[in-house]
């Protein structure tokens, strides 16, 4: 993923219209004290992310196909210390 246009909250401040035209093209994150702040995005893309965000599945309405294949996988040796994790 590409690293956002990064601007700090002064100049964001200074040049809110140029930026806020920026954001109709790529979300535009503001920092404070070199800090990430905020993200500046369109609508459009801000909308597009709260759809993607409600398209996530439950694990409990998998179908059967999907159920199975899961419980038929196994793990690479190399990542067995993984186990100790679910415990």
């Amino acid at each position: 993923m590409p690293a956002l246009a990064r601007v700090g909250s002064l100049e964001f401040q200074r040049k809110f219209g140029e930026f806020q035209h920026q954001a109709q093209r790529e979300p535009v994150e503001i920092t404070r004290h070199g800090r990430r702040e905020f993200v500046l995005m369109s609508a459009d893309h801000y909308d597009w992310l709260r759809a993607a965000a409600q398209r996530t599945h439950r694990t409990a309405d998998a179908i059967d196909v999907v159920i199975d294949a899961v419980e038929r996988a196994e793990m690479d040796a190399e990542h067995a210390h993984l186990n100790g994790l679910m415990k």
